[in-house]
């Protein structure tokens, strides 16, 4: 699983990686759902496919996404895998929210116009 990383820790290209990741991985209709019910806490994924109304392997490859971002954790139970949020990667989207909010004018510009 990739680790979060802290915001503030990291070169300004690491941190846009990061950040690009976190929002790519909530990009996605399904995996936002998924978001939605894991914010109440952990759920096995039977209960999620049935909530989704999604095949193992679709969910599979969703479920993946968000624990490549760090959105996710996993838990293995017997022969089952129970998901929860990581409330640190909402904290760390954030974050970044607040970076460009804060950010001084031209501060993210890379390059002059004519």
């Amino acid at each position: 699983m990739t680790s979060p990383v802290k915001l503030q820790r990291r070169s300004p290209a690491a941190t846009r990686m990061q950040v690009s990741r976190l929002f790519h991985a909530l990009s996605d209709p399904t995996r936002l759902h998924l978001v939605e019910l894991l914010a109440d806490g952990e759920h096995c994924v039977c209960d999620l496919m049935a909530a989704v109304d999604a095949a193992q392997s679709r969910l599979s490859f969703h479920l993946r996404t968000l624990k490549d971002a760090g959105i996710v954790a996993d838990r293995k139970e017997g022969r089952w895998v129970h998901y929860r949020l990581r409330p640190e990667a909402l904290e760390e989207m954030a974050g970044a929210l607040n970076l460009v909010r804060e950010a001084r004018p031209g501060a993210w510009r890379s390059i002059t116009c004519c």
